[in-house]
């Protein structure tokens, strides 16, 4: 499992690879696409935090951030929010804010942005506050009478398990914010940097791809003011360098701490996939060394008889589970710790460099290698549009609707938003 072989997001197996794609087209309009993020928990009605409903279109979650903060004067680091979500797509979430007054957010009046209820709390929204989102999803341009197919493949999903993969959101327009992670990580950031900024790519076009000319020639200055809306980070980065001289330890601490987070995150998203992928044909079957997933506990225990938990997998209440490398993480033994040992072997690391990257603390975990769909359905529909056929269901937190949806379509379902670096 060496480095050079890396599998990228979009090379990731498949589990139900004897149903051929459905193929189609995702998101041909935001409607097609409606996310409806379910909370953790209730607002009180009572504490200094009002906590307000939005449903945003065509958005990234940090612009909506962004845009909310600048009209109610205020940090974007004050609005608290439980994950990001889709840009192509209609979606409603909740944001905090403490000490503002409840009718001034009411009164917010904002382009694709709408308030659809305002309450109060003791607490800010952080990430990770929320239950999961419940999906509604049109599929175009397809064969509706393919329908018994997908309602196949969602009956193996729901049984065996969606394979867990961090999905393209995970790892920003170009796939490519988990190598600016390693290279952190690695400490080399002139590396990351030039990740971050430089080495313009099939994906770079117009003022994001001169900006990047820019910074390669060394005109960090020239890089900063080129660099278009929403590339804040991109602008402040090549700022920081100009004024610096091109040192860049200051100017990579320019970035949002959140940002930098999602590039350490990304990567151990990236590892996480390799291990995933290795093994997808057997998600439903436990190993001994495993370290077993409780659902519903977010709990952790090492699997000694795998004959004997066997049942428990096959009935959904344990799962194998992977590592998101880390302080907090701990290593499986046998077969499952000797596949994770050789992935860090690749990487030319042990699991003592995630501790503590630079001031930065990486707490880690472990994760499951599959999740259950709920509440699935798959009708075939018409509108002014033509025939669809909609998907309907709910995941729970951390979980990537995309992931779903590649099983089904066996295609890229979409590419992933060039500023939310992750989802849940």
């Amino acid at each position: 499992m060496e480095s050079s072989f890396m599998l990228m997001v979009h090379e990731l197996p498949y589990l139900t690879n004897d149903v051929p794609g459905l193929g189609g087209v995702v998101k041909s309009q935001p409607s097609d696409f409606v996310v409806e993020e379910i909370p953790l928990y209730d607002a009180s009605g009572e504490g200094t935090h009002v906590y307000f409903h939005i449903e945003k279109t065509s958005m990234t979650t940090m612009e909506a951030v962004h845009r909310v903060s600048r009209a109610l004067g205020r940090r974007t680091y004050d609005i608290g929010y439980a994950g990001l979500k889709d840009s192509d797509a209609v979606t409603s979430q909740w944001f905090s804010l403490e000490h503002v007054d409840s009718d001034q957010v009411k009164e917010l009046n904002l382009s694709r942005i709408n308030v659809l209820s305002v309450s109060r709390h003791h607490n800010k929204i952080k990430l990770g506050h929320l239950s999961g989102n419940r999906f509604t999803i049109r599929i175009r341009e397809v064969d509706v009478d393919r329908i018994v197919e997908v309602r196949l493949i969602l009956e193996t999903l729901s049984s065996q398990g969606v394979p867990n993969f961090f999905g393209p959101q995970r790892f920003g327009m170009r796939g490519d914010t988990w190598e600016i992670g390693r290279a952190v990580l690695r400490g080399d950031l002139n590396e990351a940097l030039a990740v971050m900024l430089g080495r313009p790519g099939p994906f770079d076009y117009g003022p994001v791809r001169r900006a990047r000319e820019l910074y390669d020639q060394g005109d960090y200055q020239a890089a900063a003011g080129a660099w278009p809306y929403p590339f804040r980070n991109e602008r402040r980065v090549c700022a920081a360098l100009a004024r610096s001289r091109g040192r860049p330890g200051p100017a990579f601490g320019a970035a949002d701490k959140q940002v930098r987070r999602l590039y350490l995150s990304a990567y151990q998203s990236q590892l996480f996939n390799q291990v995933v992928a290795r093994r997808v044909q057997s998600l439903d079957k436990v190993l001994a060394g495993d370290l077993a997933w409780i659902h519903g506990k977010g709990a952790v225990f090492l699997v000694e008889d795998a004959a004997r938990e066997q049942p428990r997998c096959t009935a959904f209440e344990i799962s194998p589970s992977g590592p998101l490398f880390g302080s907090r993480m701990s290593m499986p033994t046998g077969e499952p710790g000797e596949w994770e040992s050789s992935l860090l072997t690749a990487e030319e690391m042990t699991a003592d460099d995630w501790c503590v990257v630079g001031k930065q603390k990486v707490r880690g975990g472990r994760r499951p290698l599959r999740f259950q769909p709920h509440d699935v359905a798959a009708d075939v529909g018409q509108d002014d549009t033509g025939p669809y056929i909609e998907l309907r269901f709910f995941l729970e937190s951390g979980c990537y609707a995309t992931t779903l949806l590649r099983e089904i379509c066996k295609t890229t379902v979409e590419p992933a938003p060039a500023t939310d670096d992750c989802a849940e």
